[in-house]
């Protein structure tokens, strides 16, 4: 047992051991991670609080490092592991998913047991949990503040796997797939495409392990947004093919199929081909013909309700100005994308826009679209609207001699894309 485990045992959460230590949370975090070690004089106190001696504690502290390297396969002492708990964290998920042999294929009526096995015990709890933490994710302006409680979600839901078997494991690792889904937000929100791109792996072998194609097929569609992210279109198409065939074998009532199918029209329009691109945009829209509801509001959030903007911003990478405007005024004008209402949303629209008329060389349409959407970065501290302004900028060099242009270049570029 390390410290972490001998909290949760007592039912302290990391804030309140660390409101009663007088510490911050982050501090009783790196204590338990084995980045660092608690002060002399907070000792006694801390082992007061957890029931234990002093010699006790220090066993607690010391196991963290210990076992992380050992489950990394990492020698004591190496410095090639820095102490990266998140990747830490996914390392071990690996070993446990191998371990419990969750990757073994399922027949008809093992899967039918698995539906069942989902919806009671452990992994239950764990998937009710996801549900708020999703709900929190997207409600919050500030992303941030949930990547601890889901890496604390994460630590708890890997102990729990941990020794399972059969269809209990197979339920967990569909909790798991869940979670690292939206751990992979996180990351992808903090720039760290890196950590995004390998938490979305551990979600697709997760999602794998536990028979859920659905859940499968998003988390390989997230992880093409990474390839679109860097322009790597051809890459991203590749992984969509993928998950075109494994959200074929899903819920014919979810969203997911569809999903695929507008991202791929994304992936189209990076490479150039129009008629693909229309063709995945025709086939995304099917989805306003299934009966509600489509999604479930956390890892599947697809409706059809933004085709219109993704549909505009499409045109925009294709050239075609004029069918891009149109897509985007209409998008625009929805009450979901009204004033005070979708920061990044509306932002993004205005972003599409203002590159409209960047390429028009008009530059009264590129202050008023991107000077909202300046605001609106402002104002949320959004980092996706702040880096899709960024990404614009070299569109305003023909126009650099208007003094307006210019101030708001120096507005974008001082914009926090984190």
């Amino acid at each position: 047992m390390g410290l972490a485990e001998r909290r949760r045992v007592l039912g302290y959460s990391q804030e309140a051991l660390a409101h009663a230590l007088g510490v911050d949370r982050t501090t009783v975090g790196r204590w338990e991670t084995g980045k660092t070690e608690p002060q002399p004089l907070l000792r006694p106190k801390l082992a007061e609080l957890l029931q234990v001696d002093l010699a006790e504690l220090d066993a607690l502290v010391a196991q963290p490092r210990a076992t992380l390297q050992e489950c990394a396969g990492v020698a004591p002492g190496d410095q090639g592991a820095p102490g990266d708990t998140d990747e830490m964290i996914r390392r071990e998920f690996l070993r446990v998913i191998a371990v419990t042999g969750a990757a073994l294929a399922l027949t008809d009526d093992e899967t039918e047991v698995l539906a069942e096995g989902v919806r009671r015990g452990a992994s239950a709890d764990f998937l009710r949990m996801n549900d708020h933490l999703w709900q929190v994710y997207q409600l919050a302006r500030s992303k941030g503040p949930v990547a601890p409680i889901v890496r604390d979600q994460l630590a708890a839901l890997k102990d729990c796997l941990n020794g399972r078997r059969g269809t209990e494991a197979q339920g967990l690792c569909g909790a798991a797939g869940d979670l690292f889904q939206l751990a992979g937000e996180l990351a992808f929100d903090r720039n760290e495409y890196a950590n995004a791109a390998a938490s979305y792996n551990l979600a697709a072998s997760a999602s794998h392990g536990a028979g859920s194609f659905d859940l499968w097929a998003c988390a390989l569609v997230r992880h093409a947004y990474v390839d679109l992210y860097d322009h790597r279109y051809g890459e991203a198409a590749d992984v969509l093919s993928a998950a075109a065939r494994v959200a074929r074998k899903g819920d014919t009532h979810l969203s997911t199929r569809h999903w695929v199918a507008a991202v791929q029209a994304e992936a189209y329009a990076g490479l150039g081909d129009l008629d693909g691109c229309e063709r995945s945009l025709e086939a995304a829209e099917k989805v306003l013909e299934l009966p509600a509801p489509v999604h479930n509001g956390g890892w599947l959030r697809f409706d059809g309700s933004r085709l219109a903007e993704e549909r505009g911003a499409r045109y925009v990478k294709l050239g075609r100005l004029d069918l891009a405007e149109r897509a985007l005024r209409s998008a625009l004008a929805q009450e979901a994308l009204s004033q005070g209402q979708s920061y990044r949303r509306r932002g993004a629209v205005l972003t599409d826009l203002a590159a409209i008329g960047a390429r028009r060389r008009d530059p009264d349409q590129v202050v008023a679209f991107a000077g909202e959407a300046v605001r609106l970065a402002k104002e949320s501290s959004s980092g996706y609207v702040a880096r899709r302004l960024q990404s614009l900028q070299a569109e305003f060099e023909p126009l650099g001699r208007d003094h307006r242009i210019a101030e708001l270049g120096a507005e974008i570029s001082a914009l926090s894309t984190r």
